[in-house]
């Protein structure tokens, strides 16, 4: 009998049969819709979340192409290290990893944190490894592989990595490579390339990094839940960049560091064949290790090189301006003779100063005598100002900057290095449209000795003497001579000359005879004369602040206010093989820049001649430098420094002195 009671349970059965089967339903229908999303709407994505899981692909990087010096020599190679890196996708925690990571390797903490930290502010991608310690000892990477189980984010890679000579030698000519950065992604020349991706950032490397990167090969490997590689399911080998020859002669070049170091100057020199352009030697000191680079430096070490004030990255010898001095006059004498203002027998007579304009300008004579009568050839081998202050005197800036141009002391040389900064001597469109200001002929008078708003860069320089030297082609200097692909070497070419202009045999004899003179006459130059060989040149000084300025700055401040000595030349005179400049960053006077040249002409000579190279001695203990790989090389020997005050000027002119005595010359002012 169906009761009251009986119905209501019925019915209260009924109803939660009823919620059941919607709840199923309900249950069922969300794990359909899931299972769609899932399973189509987004299966792409798990998909390779899934492959994952068990595939990674680990990037092999390319060795950079090796550099070679015009003989051969190895200057610039690779070399293949370990690299511990960091893979965050494996890491369940990060910060908890990083501290096995420390304890285990011996690293600082924070820095591995930082280096982790700025790969996500990056955005790099999960899977990709961060290298976090490059160059990685045997026992770290033993550690590393011991506690695999328990560190599962960290592989080890073993990476070429770049090998630069020691002690710095070119530093600023090779330059460095380091990771790509953000904004350089950008630029067309690193189209195709990742954050990581390692290129050059400074010098060759920088130039030619399209040549010398390679191709980046693949890795792909199977790894299990933790982590760990259990199989290699295929490999992509990277592909070599290209070796390059250069031109440059790695014997010249450490003779010219040499002999900076041995003198105890800073400063920046070029040595460069007349005939082609080629660049032999080029050097700026101080410079800095590029081995240091390549091996990782910490932020305070980079930090302490961008900030240390004698500039050791700093290319002096394209990125330095400075007023040329009495080497200007090689430029003014060509320019006079050209245009018939002078001949080669034209005489001016000197008697110690010039008047111009109210105003007396002295001659070059410390002891205030003058020079007498003098031609061309005497003036440029005494360097008479008063002569060239006459010549200053009939000829427009305008002129002078036309052979300028000639001569390729305006703008840039043209160089395959990066950041070369324009040279300048002024004209009276420059003096409108820049300076703002008319020119007035008696700035011109300044210019005809190498002051005023004359700017040059040392390899401009170098330029210029070579025009004269080959009697009138503006050559462009460069350093890539050849390139292997791997089917042998090809010339690269020679790179083709700025301008041509026809110097008259006579004017040019005269110019030649004159620059003989200065170095095996009664010139400031000979401290670089070597028996038989003819050599050439013209000494500058270069006035870092005027005498009225340095008289009044004395006692009141830090900075090194001494004057820079330069000296250009080449060699043999009539049949020149070798120019050049020698950049003597305060060093007083030219005659000390000519000291350092010699050692370079002789080296350049007795290894063309089959003799043994010339050897400086080794200067004494107080002159050793010892800087660490990662400061500055090149620091000045004698304890000066940019902000020294010549404090110890006493110590130079022993140094100095020493190197004229190896060289067989005198100390000069």
């Amino acid at each position: 009998m169906l009761t009251s009671a009986n119905f209501e349970d019925r019915q209260s059965f009924a109803l939660r049969l009823v919620v059941l089967r919607v709840a199923t339903i309900v249950v069922f229908a969300v794990i359909a819709v899931a299972f769609w999303i899932f399973q189509v709407v987004e299966h792409q994505r798990y998909e390779q979340l899934a492959e994952r899981q068990h595939l990674r692909t680990m990037p092999l990087r390319a060795p950079r192409g090796i550099l070679y010096d015009r003989n051969g020599k190895v200057l610039v190679r690779n070399t293949y290290s370990f690299t511990i890196a960091f893979v965050r996708e494996q890491s369940a925690n990060v910060n908890d990893a990083v501290r096995r990571v420390a304890a285990a390797t011996g690293v600082d903490e924070a820095r591995i944190a930082d280096i982790v930290a700025n790969a996500k502010k990056r955005r790099d991608p999960l899977y990709r490894p961060i290298p976090i310690i490059e160059h990685a000892t045997l026992a770290q990477v033993a550690a590393v592989t011991a506690r695999q189980v328990d560190l599962p984010e960290i592989v080890v890679q073993q990476l070429p990595t770049r090998e630069y000579p020691e002690g710095g030698v070119a530093a600023h000519l090779f330059g460095y490579v380091g990771e790509i950065q953000e904004a350089q992604l950008q630029r067309p020349e690193f189209a195709g390339l990742e954050l990581g991706a390692m290129v050059g950032q400074a010098g060759l490397e920088r130039t030619y990094n399209t040549l010398l990167k390679g191709t980046d090969g693949i890795r792909t490997v199977a790894v299990n839940s933790r982590g760990r590689e259990i199989e290699k399911l295929g490999e992509q080998d990277p592909v070599d960049g290209d070796r390059l020859q250069l031109t440059v002669d790695l014997d010249l070049q450490k003779a010219m560091e040499d002999a900076f170091r041995y003198s105890g100057y800073s400063g920046a020199g070029a040595v460069l064949d007349p005939r082609t352009g080629e660049i032999l030697a080029l050097t700026s000191l101080p410079s800095y290790d590029p081995n240091a680079f390549a091996s990782g430096l910490d932020s305070a070490s980079l930090n302490r090189l961008f900030n240390d004030p004698l500039k050791p990255f700093t290319d002096r010898v394209i990125q330095g301006t400075y007023s040329p001095g009495s080497s200007f006059k090689i430029l003014m004498a060509t320019a006079a003779l050209e245009e018939g203002v002078i001949t080669p027998d034209t005489t001016v007579n000197c008697p110690g100063y010039y008047d111009f304009g109210g105003r007396r300008f002295k001659c070059s004579r410390l002891d205030g005598a003058g020079h007498g009568v003098t031609d061309v050839r005497k003036a440029l081998e005494v360097s008479c100002n008063v002569f060239f202050y006459t010549l200053g005197s009939k000829m427009k800036i305008d002129t002078i900057h036309a052979y300028a141009e000639k001569m390729g002391l305006t703008g840039k040389t043209g160089v395959d290095l990066p950041g070369e900064r324009d040279s300048l001597v002024p004209s009276t469109e420059w003096a409108n449209n820049v300076r703002k200001s008319p020119w007035y002929p008696g700035e011109t008078i300044s210019v005809a000795i190498g002051q005023g708003a004359v700017s040059v860069t040392p390899l401009a320089l170098a330029t210029m003497v070579s025009t004269v030297a080959n009697g009138g082609t503006l050559i462009t200097p460069h350093i890539l001579k050849a390139v292997d692909k791997g089917d042998g070497w090809i010339p690269a070419g020679a790179a083709p000359p700025r301008s041509t202009f026809f110097i008259k045999p006579d004017n040019l004899q005269a110019i030649r005879d004159g620059l003989w003179r200065v170095v095996n006459g009664a010139g400031t130059g000979y401290n670089a004369r070597i028996a038989g060989r003819d050599v050439a040149g013209k000494t500058g000084t270069s006035q870092v602040i005027s005498n009225e300025g340095k008289k009044a700055a004395q006692g009141k401040t830090n900075m090194d206010l001494r004057d820079h000595g330069f000296f250009v030349f080449f060699a043999p005179r009539d049949n020149p093989e070798i120019s050049g400049i020698i950049f003597a960053e305060h060093g007083v006077h030219g005659s000390n820049a000519a000291t350092i040249a010699r050692h370079v002409i002789e080296t350049y000579f007795d290894k063309r001649d089959g003799k043994p190279l010339p050897v400086l001695p080794p200067p004494p203990a107080l002159q050793k430098i010892g800087t660490p790989a990662t400061a500055t090389q090149g620091r000045a020997t004698d304890g000066r420094t940019r902000g020294a005050g010549g404090a110890r000027e006493g110590e130079g002119r022993a140094g100095r002195a020493r190197l004229a005595e190896a060289a067989g010359g005198r100390v000069g002012g």
